[in-house]
């Protein structure tokens, strides 16, 4: 499989796995539905473009076209979730809220009441800056996490302390230590 691909589909998940510990911590409930559940903490929209963009830009280099369209990606991803998506949701909120009113407002008894929809709009579909900060960090670190036990594999340890051995020799040589 394609390493930034996968390396944003772990951060995504570890996002979405994250959400069940952190509800429990608010709720004191265990709901397991967050798993599959859109919005919450942390954002997993924003820990898979960050994740992407972060490995992209440790793997090709930042001036790299590669690192500039994750990166435009990651920033559109980002927006969205906290403009359009979340304001979605708020408005979503309203419309459930408003259907309850009429049925209130409209002075009949329960029985002969509107039928309500089986199903109501979903209200938590964007996310509020923090969780996509949170999303962010955690994205960042998937992907300089896999970036790191790549390059680990590829240079050989041994190689990598001799290097930074012969670095700081050469260092010590220059400015007369």
């Amino acid at each position: 499989m394609n390493r930034a691909l996968g390396t944003a589909l772990v951060s995504v998940g570890a996002a979405q796995l994250l959400k069940v510990p952190i509800t429990f911590a608010r709720t004191g409930q265990w709901r397991w539905s967050a798993l599959t559940e859109s919005g919450g903490m942390p954002s997993s929209h924003s820990a898979g473009a960050a994740a992407l963009a972060s490995y992209t830009a440790l793997k090709k280099g930042t001036h790299s076209m590669e690192f500039a369209i994750s990166t435009l990606y990651g920033l559109i991803v980002m927006a969205d979730a906290m403009g359009v998506r979340r304001h979605a949701g708020e408005i979503a909120v309203e419309v459930n809220a408003l259907g309850q009113r009429v049925e209130v407002l409209s002075g009949k008894p329960p029985g002969m009441r509107r039928r309500r929809p089986v199903t109501e709009l979903e209200e938590k579909l964007g996310h509020l800056p923090i969780e996509v900060a949170a999303g962010t960090a955690l994205g960042i670190g998937i992907g300089a996490a896999s970036f790191l036990r790549e390059w680990g594999k590829a240079v050989p340890i041994p190689a990598v302390t001799g290097a930074a051995k012969n670095w700081v020799a050469r260092t010590r040589k220059r400015i007369g230590v």
